[in-house]
């Protein structure tokens, strides 16, 4: 049983097609945890543009994924990068994304043996 994440909006997408859904979590668990390592250098780097790029990116796929948390936090993220913050401002809500999202990957793979 999901726990860290809800495929309820793939599954309306998929409108019963179970191989539809399936790739959707396969791409999710193959590209999320590239634009996860990016987008922990760009805010290490204190490189905003990047960081806001990489956290749009996600974005979207978090919501899709029924992460609201993770998702409300990648807005802080995105609200950071057009404020220019330093990076300790940060670092705490971009753990609590990683953590969340390798949780949701970990329980993902299990779920559906990918």
């Amino acid at each position: 049983m999901a726990i860290n994440y809800n495929l309820a909006k793939v599954f309306a997408l998929a409108d019963g097609d179970t191989d539809f859904v399936l790739k959707i979590a396969r791409i999710f668990v193959a590209e999320i945890p590239k634009d996860l390592k990016e987008l922990e250098l760009a805010i290490k780097e204190k490189d905003h543009a990047n960081a806001f790029l990489f956290a749009h990116k996600i974005k979207p796929s978090l919501e899709l994924f029924g992460m609201l948390i993770a998702h409300d936090d990648i807005i802080l993220i995105e609200s950071w990068c057009h404020l220019k913050g330093k990076r300790k401002e940060i670092a705490a809500t971009f753990e609590s994304i990683k953590l969340q999202i390798n949780k949701a990957i970990k329980e993902i793979k299990k779920d559906y043996s990918i």
